[in-house]
């Protein structure tokens, strides 16, 4: 991981805002940061096909958690989440999923994968500015992507760190370009800069399919 470790660590005490945090991945997530840290989780998810208030059964009346049901695209709804909890980190779970479903209609894709990604870093952008520096140097966004970002694999062969992105479905190509706004490196998991002058860090992480073999 391309990362600078001499920042400053979050805290046991932060609010971190999980979106796609009712999905299968996400509320897991959820669940590993309320047995984990004494802080606050506020979990963004549109509740479409992939989310559910029963993935988070047994958590979402935890006083820790705060449940919002928006669409991470809504700029004035994610305005308000990131304005009234100021999270300390993000994590984006949040996404449109399958091939075969980018294929039937890919506008969703597009709405979510690249739109909703691009209204999150806008409005953590807006957070850090008025953040004091301390607070600043300790955000973090950490991005959820995916292997289709690598094309197609094959029967066999494995995804190295060094492999070209070769999106080749709307869904890869949608997540591809999320990829993008943050910053392609050489890695598939990278930290950078949120902005040249935010001086806070993003963390981009793909998971290649070698990762579950």
């Amino acid at each position: 991981m391309r990362c600078n470790t001499r920042r400053a660590p979050l805290a046991s005490t932060d609010t971190i805002l999980v979106t796609g945090g009712a999905g299968f991945i996400g509320s897991n997530f959820v669940r590993h940061v309320l047995a984990r840290t004494s802080g606050k989780v506020v979990v963004v998810d549109k509740l479409t096909y992939a989310g559910s208030l029963l993935n988070l059964a047994g958590v979402i009346d935890d006083p820790r958690v705060t449940f919002i049901k928006a669409d991470i695209a809504d700029r004035i709804a994610m305005g308000a989440a990131f304005t009234d909890h100021r999270p300390a980190a993000v994590v984006n779970f949040a996404a449109e999923t399958h091939v075969d479903r980018s294929i039937d209609g890919p506008m969703p894709f597009i709405d979510t994968n690249i739109v909703g990604t691009f209204v999150l870093l806008e409005a953590a952008l807006a957070l850090t500015r008025a953040q004091s520096p301390d607070e600043r140097k300790a955000f973090r966004f950490l991005h959820v992507s995916t292997d289709e970002v690598y094309g197609s694999l094959g029967p066999e062969g494995l995804f190295r760190e060094d492999t070209p992105y070769a999106p080749n479905s709307p869904y890869a190509a949608s997540k591809a370009s999320a990829d993008h706004l943050f910053g392609r490196t050489s890695t598939p998991t990278a930290c950078r800069p949120l902005s040249r002058t935010a001086r806070t860090t993003t963390v981009r992480i793909s998971f290649p399919r070698s990762s579950f073999r």
